[in-house]
């Protein structure tokens, strides 16, 4: 009986743990692990219509991230005698020439819910079938398995509180059925859960496989018209966030245990400044090093080792907020990227103004907490899910600007950037996503809330560093003669404000 050869098809799932695709490609007695850079990913958006706008799909943030993590996973493979190919362009036209190459039978790959990624999942299967290839799509990016939800797709809840309680509910009467009398996809700590699956043996990489191929540089996809491009990282960052799924198993192991940091995560997740107010899991979540099961059970881990709090619930409910935008998408499809949203929003004056949005941008509001978050979102890829909300509040409810475009920008910037969270959450601040509430933040309120000696806010701004914290979070409060005491002239030194906060 001749050997059967799978192809191990990575694309936002660059880990070794709980990756159910590249467990099945290894049940094959020969696996080429591939991963395709597609030029689609950078520079302009190819898939954009009339409403496409200006920005680059992936700036340098990310990608610098991207390329850590492929890199840290080629290492892997070479440790386990395989290794990973790396191939630019289009996967519908590599994978079939590299399955062609060694024979293979099938490919396995993570599916994904949004419009992109499911086209390009599409044109893979058509042109792999035209070669007698056939592809292996599997569910592994979120807490909940698409097939475990308790209830079909078209009925999911579009209110994030319905969704959730389902869930937890559903997974709790699991706990005391089946799941509990020894489903092999049990997990002790949520029951009706599945637990992260172990790391598969890796066959050795055939002889017949092509050249591994080298990764290209920052600078190549992103060209040096990023600023960021050959950019040390800002000292000011939270973190420096190394891309690969061994730094994502050390930010686990440093935030959860050796940090102790989780005890108190729900009392610390709103802060500003720190590597440790919030887990900062993000990246290596997005980017498929980190799996949210092997962080679930971590969590539970903890809970039976050291304390169950609050805190400890907490991690579980944002992961399931995570999980709630996925489902939206799988659910809603193209829908969720139309401004006016799931909710059919007609009622709202969206307006274009290009200078004003330059000045969102680029930090220069005049409304110094704005200013500060879009200033370390430019200089690091970051920026805190308070300072998001913000942000994009100012822009979607202050200022009526597009909220897709907002939404784009951050896609460019962000290191984090994942199509679902991102514009689900800006389409839910914008008030056309999945809440019929108001969702505007009253900017000032809460820069006194969190930022209160306004430690944050000097720190991205150091032109503000001599004022008292009531001013540096208002400056325009400043009569003519302070702003010459503390040498800060508004228009000069620091923009005047875009809004008319003086009431």
């Amino acid at each position: 009986m001749s050997e059967s050869t799978s192809l191990a098809w990575f694309r936002r799932d660059l880990r070794l743990h709980d990756n159910a695709a590249f467990a099945a490609a290894c049940d094959a007695d020969r696996v080429v692990p591939v991963y395709c850079v597609d030029p689609r990913e950078y520079g302009d958006r190819p898939f954009g219509g009339p409403d496409s706008f200006d920005f680059e799909k992936t700036g340098a943030h990310r990608a610098r991230f991207r390329l850590e993590s492929l890199a840290d996973l080629r290492a892997s493979l070479r440790d386990r005698g395989s290794d990973l190919v790396v191939r630019e362009g289009r996967p519908e036209s590599v994978l079939p020439e590299v399955a062609a190459t060694v024979d293979a039978d099938f490919v396995t790959v993570h599916t994904r819910p949004t419009p992109e990624e499911s086209r390009v999942e599409s044109a893979v299967e058509t042109e792999l079938r035209d070669g007698g290839v056939e592809l292996r799509r599997f569910w592994g990016h979120t807490l909940t398995h698409l097939d475990d939800l308790p209830m079909a797709l078209s009925d999911l809840p579009d209110t994030y509180t319905t969704f959730r309680k389902a869930v937890e509910s559903a997974a709790e009467d699991a706990g005391t059925g089946d799941a509990a009398a020894g489903d092999e996809h049990a997990s002790d700590g949520d029951p009706g859960g599945r637990d992260p699956l172990p790391e598969p043996t890796v066959p050795p990489l055939p002889d017949d496989a092509p050249d591994a191929g080298d990764l290209p540089a920052v600078s190549d996809l992103v060209g040096t018209a990023d600023a960021n491009a050959d950019r040390a990282p800002d000292d000011r960052g939270v973190l420096p966030f190394d891309g690969g799924e061994t730094a994502a198993l050390d930010r686990v192991e440093s935030y959860v245990w050796a940090g102790d940091h989780l005890r108190e995560y729900k009392e610390t997740r709103n802060g500003l400044l720190g590597a440790d107010y919030s887990s900062k899991f993000s990246p290596w979540l997005n980017e498929g090093c980190l799996s949210s099961r092997y962080v679930k059970a971590e969590v539970d881990r903890y809970e039976a080792r050291r304390v169950e709090n609050d805190s400890t619930y907490w991690l579980v409910f944002e992961l399931r907020w995570r999980d709630f935008f996925q489902f939206q998408f799988a659910k809603h499809g193209s829908d969720c990227f139309r401004r006016e949203g799931i909710r059919e929003r007609t009622d709202i004056d969206w307006r274009r103004d290009d200078a004003q949005f330059e000045r969102w941008a680029a930090g220069e509001t005049g409304i110094p907490f704005v200013d500060a978050n879009m200033r370390e979102l430019n200089a690091t890829g970051y920026m805190s899910n308070r300072g998001r909300q913000n942000a994009a509040s100012f822009l979607a409810n202050d200022l009526r600007l597009d909220w897709r475009r907002g939404a784009a920008y951050f896609e460019t910037r962000l290191v984090d950037y994942d199509p679902a969270s991102n514009y689900g959450n800006w389409a839910y601040i914008a008030g056309v996503g999945n809440d019929s509430r108001d969702r505007s933040f009253d900017v000032r309120w809460q820069a006194t809330r969190y930022d209160e000696d306004a430690e944050y806010v000097k720190t991205w701004l150091p032109e503000l560093d001599a004022l008292p914290a009531e001013y540096a979070h208002e400056p325009w409060q400043l009569s003519g003669a302070e702003q010459a005491s503390y040498g800060v002239e508004l228009g000069v030194d620091y923009p005047e404000p875009m809004v008319d906060f003086s009431d």
